[in-house]
């Protein structure tokens, strides 16, 4: 049999501590609510305020209004001498007057403070009533209780009936008249402000839903793009507004997003593709070396030198085409280093004595004059081996390569095939090759690069055929046939 159920559990095992108390903060709940919410909320909160005070306002003014007019008619309301007279006389024989104000309630206040009051509850006769009875006052004005507890708007003025004898009359109406009116006055307000309020936020939900809808349009582009890395999803544009203006910066920003992954699918794919050949051509060569040395069968010497040669020029070929591929890998808003101000003249000497390494047959005529840049020096060179590497590339034997530098003007001329018209504006697209020169060593990257760095240092490239066949390529750098005072000084002190 068991003992009697108790509230609470004894005993330290038994017993349970209560759930802490959440404290109700209102700002965090309503920061935690959905932006429609939050919208309709303020609108509501909003039109109640203002509907507060206008009603508010208006419930005093006509309160003011309604006993002020109150006032004026007990000022107007004034007995002639006769009536108070008679007044007089009842409450002198012991009879009760009559009433004789109508809504009004009438009363005499003689000096001694003796009141006769008609046919009313008498209303208490205050120091200032008195002061006026005895002619000290002119007139008075209040609101006192009644002996049944109403309120009463009293004005009290002097008169004298009969001659000579001084006394007060008192005029009075119950507030009951303006209270009545205030308190209709006072529901239609609430109800009024009630059904505003509701309204309001009514409106503002509906306001909320209307205008957030491009937003909501927004938002599901947003989580279908990061769902699917759909980038084809555009927003369709209505207006001029902010919501107008952020679905264009959304529709422009996928549609950058997509140009940009194109073009790393098609770098990735057209660097996979430049870089299997000489990849296979090595690997094919280092099996046969390989096979020579598990075999036994030596290889002879000729051929094991071409070989060597040959893989030589591969591992060559194919750490250019890494350096071209970082090269290109680089955002093109993303400076590739310091810009410096450099002898572009300079610079040049060294690319033609590279340059004369790689084609030791040809006849390199120069004419070049002063020119300072503001590049990055190592790109800036690069570019220029590439562009006279071109032009040894395509130079027929014991042929002439010609360049010039004037005024910030470069011209690179060969006298080799040329380039066909209708392959002139893919020279400078990422592993374009012309059908030519595809059996010729190369990526199809050296153009691609001295374009982006010549744009970067803000000039121009253009390649173009020569006159009397060849081609001439013209790079523009902006710049000055002398350094800055700056340069001058740094170059001093190297020579010193």
């Amino acid at each position: 049999m068991t003992g009697p159920e108790t509230g609470a559990v004894s005993g330290t095992g038994g017993a349970r501590s209560a759930p802490p108390r959440t404290r109700f903060r209102p700002l965090a709940w309503f920061r935690s609510r959905p932006l429609r919410s939050r919208l309709a909320l303020l609108t509501a909160f909003a039109v109640a305020v203002a509907v507060a005070a206008v009603s508010l306002a208006c419930w005093f003014v006509t309160r003011a209004q309604l006993e002020a007019e109150l006032d004026s008619s007990l000022r107007s309301s004034r007995l002639d001498d006769a009536s108070v007279g008679t007044l007089i006389t009842l409450c002198r024989q012991g009879t009760t007057p009559p009433p004789m104000g109508g809504s009004y309630t009438v009363q005499v206040i003689l000096a001694n403070g003796s009141v006769c009051t008609s046919g009313q509850a008498p209303i208490p006769a205050g120091p200032a009533d008195l002061a006026v009875a005895r002619g000290q006052l002119t007139y008075a004005l209040h609101t006192v209780k009644d002996e049944d507890g109403r309120e009463m708007r009293v004005y009290t003025y002097p008169q004298q009936v009969p001659p000579g004898l001084a006394l007060a009359v008192s005029v009075a109406r119950p507030l009951a008249e303006v209270d009545n009116s205030m308190s209709t006055l006072r529901w239609m307000l609430l109800l009024v402000s009630g059904i505003g309020v509701v309204g309001a936020g009514a409106a503002g939900l509906w306001v909320a839903r209307t205008g957030l809808e491009p937003v909501d349009r927004l938002t599901g582009a947003v989580e279908h793009v990061a769902a699917t890395e759909d980038l084809t999803v555009r927003i369709p544009v209505e207006g001029e507004d902010e919501i107008a203006r952020l679905s264009r910066s959304f529709n422009a920003m996928t549609a950058a997003l997509a140009t940009s992954r194109d073009r790393q699918s098609q770098l990735i794919a057209d660097a996979g593709h430049e870089l299997r050949t000489p990849l296979t051509s090595l690997r094919t060569n280092i099996e046969l070396l390989a096979r020579s040395e598990e075999t036994g069968r030596a290889i002879p010497a000729d051929d094991r030198r071409a070989l060597m040669a040959s893989v030589k020029a591969q591992m060559t070929e194919l750490a250019a085409l890494i350096g071209d591929l970082q090269e290109l890998a680089r955002p093109d808003t993303a400076r590739p280093g310091p810009l410096e101000v450099v002898p572009l003249h300079g610079i040049l000497r060294s690319a033609l004595d590279r340059a004369r390494l790689r084609g030791p047959e040809l006849t390199f005529v120069t004419d070049l004059a002063p020119w300072y840049v503001r590049a990055e020096p190592a790109a800036i060179e690069r570019a220029l081996v590439n562009v006279l590497d071109n032009a040894v590339k395509f130079s027929p034997p014991r042929g002439a390569v010609e360049v010039t530098l004037m005024r910030g003007e470069l011209k690179v001329r060969d006298h080799g095939p040329g380039i066909p018209p209708d392959e002139l504006p893919h020279v400078f697209e990422r592993f374009w090759r012309s059908p030519s020169a595809r059996s010729l060593p190369g990526s199809g990257l050296g153009l691609s690069i001295v374009a982006r760095t010549v744009h970067q240092a803000g000039g121009s490239a253009i390649l173009a055929p020569a006159p009397g066949g060849g081609t001439v390529a013209t790079l523009r750098l902006p710049g000055a046939p002398t350094p800055p005072p700056s340069v001058v000084a740094d170059e001093g002190r190297d020579e010193a």
